[in-house]
């Protein structure tokens, strides 16, 4: 199984805790907002749903 975490640009304030809590270094910050540019390696620990105060990011099973 794999997992897709997709973040919402309009809700994302940039904060970076997605950034520093992904233990396998999905997410970078691109002009202030949070990408997945590396979504393969997502292990699906939703560790930086728990982080994410604005319920930017969700995460798909594909």
């Amino acid at each position: 199984m794999a997992f897709n975490p997709i973040v919402d640009a309009d809700k994302c304030e940039g904060c970076e805790e997605c950034v520093d809590v992904c233990p396998v270094e999905v997410f970078e910050l691109q002009d202030g907002k949070s990408v997945p540019v590396n979504a393969e390696e997502c292990l699906g620990c939703e560790s930086c749903i728990e982080v994410c105060e604005p319920n930017a990011i969700v995460i798909e099973e594909t």
